[in-house]
C-alpha cells in the first residue's frame, strides 16, 4: 500500500536542485536516498514532513499518516534542555503530562545511559545528540521514518545499535534515509533513490548493487548520446552533399531532401539526452611530496594520555613507512585522535616516544577542522596560505565544487561537506609526504569519499587516519593497528575489530 505518493517534484532554491520527481514509499520500505552535497536531500525530506513547500508538483501522503523527520541538528530552543526534558518536549502538552513514561521507554529502548538522560543536550556529544534527535521524533509514535544522516559522529557500537534497532523495535515503519555511509545503506535499505537535478533513479535494491546498475544505465546512456550524435552530424555531411548537388543542378527535389535530412538531423540532436553528469562534489585532487626515507615516523613504548594525565593506551615500537595507508581503530574514548595529534605534534615539538623524519611535510585534518578559520571565506583560506593569486585561487575553488558565489562567504556559513571539501584542497595545496587524518570522510558525499580513496591509494601517498567508515577503511587501509584493553596492537584486516564494535562490544 502506498504510504506517500510524490508525483513531478521540483524545487528551487535561488538554482534548481531538482525537476521532475516521481516515487511512492510503501509499506514495509527501507528507501536509501542518495545524492551530491547540495543536491537537495535534505530539502526533499523538509518537503516530505511539511516543513518546506516544494515549486513544483504533488506530494499525496495517506489519510492521518504522521511522519517523524530527524534532522540532522538540534532545534536552538532545545540545546540547553536536558536530554531527558528534550525528548519530553517532543509530546504534546497533554501527553507531556500525563504519558511521560514514554519519554523513559524510548530511551530504554535506545539504550541511552541514565548518567546522560539529565545533562544539557549541548553538553552531549554529537553522537549522543543524534540518538536525542531520533528519540524526540521516536516518542512521538510516527508511521514513517525520515532520516537525515542518521550515522553522523556516531561510532560502530552505536552504528550497529542503529542498525539492529531499525531491524527489530522499527521493523514495521517505513524509513527513508538519506546517508553518505555506504555500509550503512547496504545494511539497513532494499531500495535506492539517486535524486539527480533532472532524471532521478529508483532501483530495488540495496546501496552496492544499485550503484552498479545505475553506472551500467549512464554507460547505456553515454553511448546512446555518442551514436546518435554521430547519426546526426552524418545527416548534416549528407545533406550537405545534396545542397551542392542541388543547387548546381537545378533540382527542387534535392533542395526538399536537403531540408528533410537537416530537420532529421535537427530533431535527432533535439532528443537526445546527454549521459548525467553529476553536479560536482568537489574534485579532491591529493598531491604527495615524496621523502627517500623509508622510515617516516618511529613510535617506541609510547603513552598516550589525556590532558590530565590519565593514561588512554600505551605501544611497543611501531614504524610509519613510505606507502603505508595505517588506520587507527578502537571505540570512542581510547584516544585514536590523541595519536594523531601527538604524532601531528611531533613534527614541530619534541613527543618522547615519537620521531619524525624532519623532511617529511605533513598534512593534518582533524575532526572539528580547526585549522580553517570560522571568519575567513573560501577565497581567504587559500590566499591566504598559499602563493597562487586571486584568479588560480578561485579556479581552484571551482574544482573543488565552490561556485563564485560561495567562495567569499563566511566559513561559518559553509555546511558540513563544504568544509570538508575545503580541508582537502588545503591538504591538496599542502602536498604533504604523510597525511594525518581524523574522520576525514565526515560531511564528505559518496563522490567525494570514493574520490578520496582514489587520490589515498596512490603508491606514493602514506597516511595515518581514523574513521569509522567501513567502506573507507576496506577501501584505502593497508595496515590495521588496534587499540584494545590498553595497548595498540597490528592486526591482519579490520573485520574482527568491526564485527566486534557492530555488536556492541
Amino acid at each position: 500500500m502506498s504510504l506517500i505518493n510524490v508525483k513531478d517534484l521540483g524545487v528551487t532554491l535561488g538554482t534548481p536542485l531538482f525537476s521532475g520527481l516521481s516515487f511512492t514509499l510503501n509499506r514495509g520500505d527501507r528507501m536509501g536516498l542518495v545524492a551530491t552535497n547540495g543536491a537537495g536531500k535534505s530539502t526533499l525530506l523538509r518537503c516530505l514532513a511539511g516543513d518546506l513547500e516544494p515549486s513544483a508538483g504533488e506530494i499525496t501522503k495517506s489519510r492521518g499518516l504522521t511522519l517523524g523527520h530527524v534532522e540532522q541538528h538540534a532545534p536552538e530552543n532545545v540545546r540547553a534542555l536536558p536530554l531527558y526534558d528534550a525528548v519530553l518536549d517532543a509530546l504534546s502538552a497533554d501527553a507531556a503530562e500525563n504519558e511521560s513514561w514514554r519519554v523513559d521507554i524510548v530511551l530504554d529502548d535506545l539504550d541511552v545511559p541514565a548518567d546522560l538522560r539529565h545533562r544539557p543536550l549541548r553538553d552531549l556529544s554529537g553522537g549522543w545528540q543524534r540518538v536525542a534527535l531520533l528519540a524526540r521524533v521516536w516518542v512521538t509514535e510516527p508511521d514513517v521514518l525520515l532520516l537525515d544522516e542518521p550515522t553522523n559522529h556516531l561510532d560502530l557500537g552505536r552504528i550497529g545499535f542503529l542498525q539492529e534497532w531499525l531491524r527489530t523495535a522499527a521493523r514495521s515503519v517505513p524509513v527513508l534515509v538519506a546517508s553518505h555511509d555506504r555500509a550503512f545503506l547496504d545494511a539497513v535499505t532494499t531500495r535506492t533513490l539517486f535524486l539527480r537535478q533532472t532524471g532521478s533513479v529508483l532501483f530495488p535494491l540495496p546501496f552496492t548493487p544499485a550503484r552498479a546498475a545505475l553506472s551500467e544505465r549512464d554507460a547505456a546512456d553515454a553511448r546512446r548520446f555518442e551514436n546518435d550524435m554521430k547519426q546526426a552530424d552524418q545527416l548534416r555531411r549528407q545533406a550537405a552533399k545534396l545542397k551542392n548537388i542541388g543547387v548546381n543542378s537545378g533540382s527542387d527535389l534535392l533542395i526538399t531532401k536537403t531540408k528533410q535530412l537537416r530537420d532529421r538531423a535537427d530533431r535527432l540532436e533535439e532528443a537526445a539526452r546527454p549521459a548525467h553528469t553529476e553536479r560536482s562534489a568537489g574534485s579532491i585532487r591529493l598531491a604527495n611530496t615524496a621523502s627517500h626515507a623509508k622510515a617516516l615516523v618511529t613510535i617506541d613504548s609510547l603513552d598516550v594520555t589525556t590532558a590530565d594525565g590519565r593514561r588512554l593506551f600505551s605501544t611497543g615500537r611501531l614504524w610509519i613507512n613510505r606507502g603505508d595507508r595505517i588506520v587507527v581503530m578502537g571505540s570512542n574514548g581510547t584516544g585514536k585522535s590523541h595519536l594523531i595529534s601527538m604524532v601531528h605534534r611531533s613534527l614541530s615539538a619534541d613527543v618522547p616516544g615519537i620521531r619524525a623524519n624532519p623532511s617529511i611535510v605533513v598534512g593534518h585534518a582533524d575532526q572539528g577542522m580547526t585549522h580553517l578559520d570560522d571568519a575567513a571565506s573560501p577565497l581567504e583560506a587559500i590566499t591566504s596560505r598559499f602563493d597562487v593569486g586571486d584568479k588560480r585561487a578561485r579556479s581552484l575553488l571551482v574544482g573543488a565544487g565552490f561556485e563564485i558565489g560561495v567562495q567569499d562567504a563566511k566559513m561559518s556559513a559553509l555546511s558540513g561537506g563544504q568544509k570538508s571539501r575545503l580541508a582537502m584542497l588545503v591538504l591538496r595545496l599542502t602536498s604533504p609526504g604523510l597525511y594525518l587524518l581524523d574522520e576525514p570522510t565526515n560531511h564528505l558525499d559518496i563522490d567525494g569519499q570514493e574520490a578520496l580513496e582514489e587520490e589515498l591509494d596512490d603508491p606514493d601517498a602514506t597516511a595515518l587516519f581514523v574513521s569509522h567508515d567501513r567502506s573507507f577503511v576496506r577501501g584505502v587501509a593497508n595496515r590495521f593497528w588496534w587499540i584494545f584493553d590498553g595497548k595498540l596492537e597490528e592486526v591482519d584486516d579490520p573485520e574482527d575489530f568491526f564485527e566486534l564494535s557492530l555488536a556492541g562490544g
